[in-house]
């Protein structure tokens, strides 16, 4: 049996607590910049576009922001997703230079992008 310093548990702890802690987050932002989601988006409300002007999409804070609570709000940003948008219906115009979001199903697979959205319904400033 192999036994371990006793100054190396506490730091292997909390390693392990910081990995299980940071996980999700981690996981979630590499299926982001493996699906190409940040080249239009950021994680944080007011982060500026490309050169200068702003975003190409919605920061996902001001996303989660607006759609906090709304019935079915999963299950619509998710078609939107992999579907996109429509230009002329769209709620973001004036705060994005993009017009609308372009369909993303060859992007990212369906489950992916279920849960991308739930975890980015998560992350509305408290």
């Amino acid at each position: 049996m192999f036994a371990l310093p006793k100054k190396v548990v506490p730091a292997l702890l909390a390693l392990v607590a910081t990995a299980a802690v940071a996980g999700p987050d981690d996981d979630m932002k590499a299926l982001a910049v493996k699906s190409g989601c940040l080249t239009c988006h950021s994680i944080e409300a007011g982060a500026p576009g490309p050169n200068g002007m702003a975003p190409i999409g919605p920061a996902w804070q001001d996303v989660a922001k607006m759609y906090k609570g709304k019935p079915g709000a999963d299950e619509f940003l998710t078609r939107v997703v992999l579907e996109g948008s429509n230009p002329y219906g769209s709620h973001w115009k004036d705060k994005t230079s993009g017009l609308a979001m372009p369909p993303n199903k060859v992007a990212i697979k369906e489950t992916d992008a279920k849960k991308l959205v739930k975890w980015i319904l998560t992350l509305a400033p408290k």
